[in-house]
């Protein structure tokens, strides 16, 4: 039972997940997921490739072109004889060139001034450390660390696939969607890995069209909510970028009456956040935007989404768009059917604008 009509405790957002439905890999190939499609009163339990029967001609998805690094990188630091492993996840680029801000296990080994060294001849200086976190200075730059790093990272997986299985090879492409472009993610917008170049063409065909956005997704994603009241929770904050062209083609498409459609939480926030007075414009920035019941969206008129953690501010997202009871009834026929939750999961269409 809800506690709050309005939302505002944790625990309204709280559900129980099987164990055996947390996905360990995806679906091959990706458009074969399940699709559940849910309506203002409806439920349809689909495939990923009937996106065809429920988009429109001019309706407009909007991806997330962020590329996803391997961020997770093992090394060892070494004194005299004393050798150390050191497992370090890059969290995002620090003001300093070729610094990043990372996670470092045991961070009690290293002090200030070490170094930590990598396979593929890569190495990194601890500059400082602070709140938990590193920052380190690498002693590659630009395309020579983005070359370093594909040979010597594993793709950062979430912690409940990590905790099942180490990252692998075939993640580096799983983990990965077909159009990523901006190097800059560590985590990937998984709602985007359902789509193949197969179903890119079917959807181009019937004319449903595509504008790119990039959201840098941090590790911050998978932060839990640790207040009850969720009024108090402070955001994570990521780097995003809309063009004066995205902009241009999304505006278009709300002139002419189409739906826009975020594929995933991190583009549906990016646009949320470009947006004012129901018109999108060019924007560049952190952003930290929460939404959760009680927002009105400008942009966004569904959403395409994988099926997220309890308690999650994903999970208040989804409920801001659709209701808590109808996300409630939603996931509570998910469980049923047995679909695969979280990031190699199977997916969802909501669309709160239909019967």
């Amino acid at each position: 039972m809800m506690d709050h009509e309005d939302g505002t405790r944790l625990s309204d957002y709280d559900f129980d997940l099987p164990e055996v439905l947390i996905a360990t890999r995806p679906a091959k190939p990706r458009s074969s997921a399940r699709l559940l499609v849910a309506t203002r009163g409806q439920i349809h339990d689909r495939v990923v490739t009937d996106l065809v029967d429920w988009l429109r001609p001019g309706d407009r998805l909007v991806l997330n072109d962020t590329r996803v690094i391997p961020a997770r990188l093992e090394g060892h630091r070494e004194r005299g004889e004393a050798i150390a492993r050191i497992e370090v996840t890059l969290l995002e680029p620090d003001a300093e060139p070729g610094a990043w801000r990372a996670l470092v296990k045991p961070l009690r080994k290293v002090a200030d001034g070490e170094e930590i060294v990598f396979a593929a001849g890569l190495s990194a200086k601890v500059l400082r450390r602070d709140e938990g976190q590193a920052v380190l200075a690498f002693n590659r730059l630009g395309p020579e660390f983005d070359a370093a790093l594909e040979v010597a990272g594993r793709m950062p997986l979430p912690p409940y696939i990590e905790a099942k299985r180490k990252a692998d090879a075939q993640d580096l492409t799983d983990y990965q969607t077909v159009w990523a472009k901006n190097t800059g993610a560590v985590a990937a917008p998984t709602a985007s890995l359902h789509f193949d170049e197969p179903l890119l063409a079917a959807l181009s065909a019937m004319g449903v069209e595509r504008t790119h956005v990039t959201l840098h997704v941090g590790a911050g994603t998978f932060l839990p909510v640790k207040v009850d009241d969720v009024t108090h929770h402070k955001m994570h904050s990521e780097w995003g970028e809309v063009t004066t062209e995205a902009a241009a083609e999304i505006n278009a498409t709300k002139a002419a009456g189409g739906r826009v459609i975020p594929v995933g939480t991190t583009a549906l926030r990016l646009i949320e956040s470009a947006a004012r007075e129901g018109r999108i414009a060019a924007w560049r920035g952190p952003t930290d935007i929460f939404i959760r019941p009680g927002y009105r969206f400008q942009m966004a008129d569904g959403l395409m989404t994988n099926f997220h953690l309890p308690k999650s501010t994903l999970m208040m997202l989804v409920s801001a768009l659709m209701g808590i009871e109808r996300m409630r009834a939603v996931y509570d026929h998910a469980i049923r059917e047995r679909y695969r939750f979280f990031s190699y999961g199977d997916s969802s269409l909501l669309l709160p604008g239909e019967d």
